[in-house]
């Protein structure tokens, strides 16, 4: 065999043998809402898969969080989604699972890590299959400026009375608005307004099963009272609050013209950023000195894999380690504010992400109380409540009215045990 022959043979074998090394990499496509989160997957969380998992290739490809649902289930239909898929908690990934486009992941080894407080959000009613691994949740409360609650020496308030105390403080002061929320965006009202004070009223997941049991309606004491909370806001909230954008909250509190900012943890990492003054975090007040206080400690986000990926098994190690000790180490740590829901252990370096995660020692959990069955009909709990929340701190609704209304609507689809 003459010198030519034998390089073009080594040069054959050399390029076949890259090829099938190239071929044997695979490539998981992330589907996810969380656009914030795209540095942090690139820069932690996927070199430390692909570091432990050599052939398997990540893909983060997230979509604007307001397109992410419509957008998901287009991709779906049409067979084009990616491999992995980021859940929104209850409904909205049940039905996914219903429609045979989540697998089942029930006995995917790591789902052991999780009790079925957590994986609840994720499986179906019965809880006997679960179809995502849980990720994280996220806790209310309220953030507010240390720095104007020392100068305006206004302790921390515990209480109703001492919350409204501090408002109408901070307000006869003039330099700082009282609370930063607006209701152009509607949901802000609800998440931030309602869902955060409520569970004090209705008492957590007392309340809140209750009400899907039909033990409860929402025109009762404990889920119209909160409402009546929210109306008292009014006074304290910025001029042309009403107009006021969600992003235009974050800006007048990180910008230090406002005190307190009814929050979720989530804004931990983007307030640290951006605000030049000391920030502390409280939980919702208690109306009265010595009752059991409640929060809502809501699943907010986990993973799936879509039953069309044409990865599986590679798809099934992602999760497996998504699942894992290591990954709620990293993801906490990254994301502070987005709380691990691995039943391990997870230490966290951020100070208030620290103080929110440690109410969960002395305060009975819940979750938002449209998200779980009672949004599946039309019309959707979850957004009337939205629309019904700013109506009663603009106004243009009384407590009484925005409960009737929220009411009616659910019992025009929704029958309790049926």
């Amino acid at each position: 065999m003459n010198s030519l022959l034998k390089t073009i043979l080594l040069a054959t074998t050399v390029l076949a043998s890259a090829g099938a090394a190239s071929a044997a990499d695979v490539t998981l496509n992330i589907e996810s809402w969380r656009n914030d989160d795209l540095a942090i997957w690139k820069e932690k969380l996927i070199p430390a898969f692909e570091a432990k998992n050599p052939g398997i290739k990540l893909t983060f490809s997230p979509t604007a969080p307001t397109e992410y649902n419509a957008s998901l289930n287009a991709k779906l239909d049409a067979g084009s989604a990616g491999d992995i898929i980021t859940c929104r908690p209850f409904d909205a990934s049940l039905e996914l699972f219903n429609k045979k486009q989540l697998v089942d992941l029930t006995s995917l080894s790591g789902m052991s890590n999780f009790s079925p407080v957590a994986k609840a959000a994720w499986s179906t009613d019965d809880g006997k299959s679960t179809f995502c691994v849980p990720m994280a949740s996220v806790i209310h409360g309220f953030i507010y400026n240390k720095d104007a609650f020392d100068q305006l020496k206004i302790a921390v308030p515990k209480t109703n009375e001492e919350f409204y105390a501090a408002l109408d403080k901070i307000k006869a002061d003039g330099t700082f608005i009282p609370l930063a929320m607006g209701t152009k965006d509607l949901w802000e009202a609800a998440t931030m307004g309602y869902q955060n004070i409520g569970p004090n009223y209705w008492k957590g997941e007392d309340g809140r099963k209750a009400l899907i049991e039909g033990k409860q309606k929402l025109t009762d004491p404990e889920w119209v009272k909160p409402y009546e909370e929210l109306a008292k806001w009014k006074p304290y909230l910025g001029d042309g609050f009403e107009a006021q954008t969600y992003a235009d909250s974050q800006n007048l509190f990180t910008l230090g013209r406002a005190a307190i900012f009814p929050a979720g943890s989530w804004e931990i990492a983007l307030f640290t950023s951006q605000a030049q003054f000391k920030m502390g975090a409280f939980p919702p007040p208690v109306l009265k000195a010595g009752e059991t206080g409640y929060i809502s400690d809501h699943p907010d986000i986990g993973v799936g894999l879509n039953t069309k990926s044409k990865h599986p098994e590679e798809a099934k190690k992602f999760l497996t380690w998504v699942a894992s000790p290591e990954f709620a180490e990293i993801y906490a740590n990254s994301l502070p504010g987005f709380f691990s829901l691995n039943s391990s252990p997870v230490k966290m370096a951020d100070p208030m992400a620290q103080e929110f995660v440690s109410w969960r020692e002395k305060y009975k959990p819940t979750v938002r109380s449209t998200y779980q069955i009672l949004s599946r009909g039309t019309p959707n709990l979850e957004n009337e409540t939205w629309v019904e929340s700013a109506n009663v701190i603009n106004g243009t609704d009384t407590p009484a009215v925005a409960a009737e209304k929220l009411q009616k609507g659910l019992d025009s689809w929704y029958k309790p045990g049926k």
